[in-house]
């Protein structure tokens, strides 16, 4: 649960995690705003003396949701301190199971976290789609609701059939994966991911994959809506209607800067396609202006944090995680750290990787009219359209090649450091760890959310989600949805950025009033 306040703490629910954010409001107009992750657990401070792997197996705990990204990244930062390349079957299997857990992730969090709020009977009562998306997502009883969650528990198998189970699995390990599943069960994942792709097709998009994918500009996009039934009565169609009409679209601007780590290191021989080795490229965006990406210009400094560190920002092997302080003093406010890109403040997710990939349709969005709530939860519904055919691929080439190795023999993890850098399903997350005497030295994280709802740092700049407030309307100060709609847009996943909890409410001046669901 979370609360959005201007002083006294409101609940706004369905992110994952204990968030805080309180705003000024001036004639009807977010003005100010201030994001406190009031969770602290640590998990960079457990890890201290452990055992080189037990990385696998602790750190996937951090959340339940995106387990697998944890897991990917802790085994690809022993892999690199290793030197070992795992074989293309592991790759395989490791990336199958990965992009289940994103594609479950997206459509679960856009229809029943974010679509939820459009049937907000109170904010949308005069609204001329109000009435069927209270048919659609209302919760526990929306029709979309419903699907979503039936179709996506039945996509999680195939993780279960990879990894034995799901959330927490520990089937990676440095090498490979421990095991390869039977041809049976290959088919059967086949056979899964069939069912889901002609779900996703049918309900979700209303047209094939490859009609999506020819979609290259915005015209192009109202040409799609207005060109079947079938493509304005899907929940991606829905979305588009309702979302413009209810000016989602001139929402959560944000800083208009995008940070990838790419994601879904492709095997040696295979015939998906992808950019210098991977899936999805890794990059920085200055709005659509591309660059290199390069590991040595992210930082993290706590300014506005409550953690030791010293007094200028530092690279992941170098920060420590030391709370110095319990959560009430000074102009310190959240227990997210800060990271930064070159010094600056970048979003990441969906929206990102597809701006850094290069989707003529988003770069076309952010050209014409910039980031906003709209084009971020666009981004994310249709990001399994990219994902569907390269797993229908190497489930192909798993049954094609099932004799070939799956694992290359790790003796022991050696001195050393090395870095597990992915896209989870909020964006991007890093592993940094340190080896010495089979002992893990050093082990930081940086999850998606402390790129995404970091505080302000040294300069005073406001982290993506905050600047994203800034010039948010709020039409009923006791129903702010439409600064929930900005926050849920990034899809907070505050269990993953910090760890503890404050239940005592701390009354400040000039507040939404207390009471609100959002």
């Amino acid at each position: 649960m979370a609360r959005i306040s201007k002083g006294i703490n409101i609940p706004l629910n369905r992110v994952e995690g204990d968030l805080e954010i309180r705003v000024e409001i001036e004639d009807g107009i977010i003005t100010d705003a201030w994001s406190s992750g009031t969770m602290f657990r640590g998990f960079e401070k457990m890890m201290h003396g452990r055992g080189a792997l037990d990385g696998l197996v602790v750190t996937p705990r951090i959340c339940g949701i995106c387990s697998l990204t944890h897991l990917t990244a802790a085994v690809e930062a022993l892999d690199k301190i290793s030197g070992t390349i795992p074989p293309d079957n592991a790759r395989r299997l490791r990336n199958m199971a990965l992009m289940v857990e994103t594609i479950q992730s997206d459509i679960r969090q856009a229809v029943l976290m974010f679509m939820v709020d459009f049937a907000n009977k109170d904010a949308y009562h005069n609204h001329p789609l109000g009435q069927e998306a209270c048919l659609r997502y209302s919760p526990l009883a929306g029709r979309a609701s419903i699907e979503v969650i039936r179709e996506t528990k039945r996509l999680l198998q195939i993780v279960a059939i990879i990894g034995g189970q799901w959330p927490h699995t520990s089937f990676m390990v440095p090498g490979g994966v421990t095991s390869i599943p039977e041809i049976t069960k290959t088919l059967q994942c086949r056979i899964i991911l069939e069912r889901f792709r002609s779900w996703y097709e049918r309900t979700i998009l209303g047209c094939s994959l490859e009609r999506w994918q020819e979609i290259s500009s915005i015209s192009d996009l109202d040409a799609w809506l207005d060109e079947s039934p079938s493509h304005r009565e899907s929940e991606l169609g829905f979305f588009i209607r309702f979302s413009r009409q209810a000016g989602l679209d001139s929402l959560g601007k944000g800083p208009n800067r995008f940070l990838s780590y790419g994601n879904l290191t492709l095997p040696i021989d295979t015939a998906v396609k992808g950019i210098h080795g991977r899936l999805i490229g890794a990059g920085f965006a200055n709005g659509t202006t591309l660059a290199p990406f390069d590991p040595a210009m992210i930082t993290e400094e706590v300014s506005y944090s409550w953690f030791e560190q010293g007094g200028k920002p530092v690279h992941p092997f170098d920060g420590t995680t030391t709370p110095y302080a319990s959560g009430k003093s000074n102009q310190s406010y959240s227990w997210i750290k800060a990271p930064r890109y070159g010094g600056e403040v970048a979003e990441t997710g969906p929206l990102a990787e597809a701006i850094i990939n290069g989707i003529p349709l988003f770069k076309d969005m952010i050209t014409k009219a910039g980031p906003n709530a709209f084009t971020r939860e666009l981004a994310r519904l249709v990001r399994p359209a990219s994902l569907l055919g390269s797993m229908a691929t190497w489930i192909n080439e798993l049954l094609e090649r099932r004799e070939e190795n799956f694992y290359h023999s790790v003796k022991q993890i050696p001195d050393g450091q090395g870095a597990g850098m992915i896209q989870a399903a909020r964006g991007a997350l890093g592993h940094w760890v340190k080896i010495q005497d089979q002992k893990i030295s050093h082990y930081q994280i940086i999850t998606p959310t402390s790129w995404n709802g970091s505080p302000r740092d040294d300069g005073g700049i406001r982290g993506a989600w905050e600047e994203a407030l800034i010039g948010t309307p709020v039409k009923d100060i006791n129903n702010p949805v439409e600064a929930g709609h900005v926050i849920r847009s990034f899809d907070p996943c505050l269990v993953c950025a910090v760890h503890c909890v404050d239940k005592k409410k701390r009354k400040k001046s000039r507040s939404i009033p207390s009471g609100v669901n959002l």
